[in-house]
């Protein structure tokens, strides 16, 4: 016999398995990013992924040849950070991945929001599931009699 209930909790875990499909193909998308920059005069061109690891470094020309240690260094760095922001907008573009209205996906990365701050201690349910999960079936006693 199925009660309200029942049906509900149902609901909940539809919603909760279309909510971790979405996430799952989130993560897979963000997988694929990249960000990609390049030096000004082509001196240096970095690829990072989607966690900001530099994944390639490539010099287009022989201008690094003419440049000093120090701007050479210089010019490698100030790619690598042009290439990370470019990965992270990438990143961003995937989507909000089902956060709270007004966090970017780019401020918890960042980390200039705490994700403990933004979401919920307990998952969203209505009373009577919360009730339902808490005391048990309201039809059943707990020794199991009815």
């Amino acid at each position: 016999m199925t009660s309200p209930y029942d049906e509900e909790i149902e609901d909940l875990l539809a919603l909760y398995r279309k909510q971790r499909a979405e996430a799952v193909e989130a993560r897979r998308r963000i997988n694929e990013v990249t960000g990609t920059a390049t030096a000004p005069r082509q001196t240096v061109k970095a690829t990072v992924n989607a966690q900001g690891e530099v994944t390639a470094i490539e010099f287009p020309t022989g201008a690094y040849h003419r440049m000093t240690p120090k701007e050479l260094s210089e010019a490698l760095l100030t790619t690598i950070r042009q290439a990370r922001a470019n990965a992270l907008e990438a990143v961003a573009e995937v989507g909000s991945l089902g956060l709270p209205a007004g966090v970017k996906i780019t401020d918890l990365v960042e980390g200039r929001v705490d994700a403990t701050a933004v979401l919920d201690d307990e998952p969203g349910m209505p009373d009577s599931v919360r009730e339902y999960i808490a005391g048990g079936r309201p039809d059943v006693r707990r020794d199991g009699a009815r």
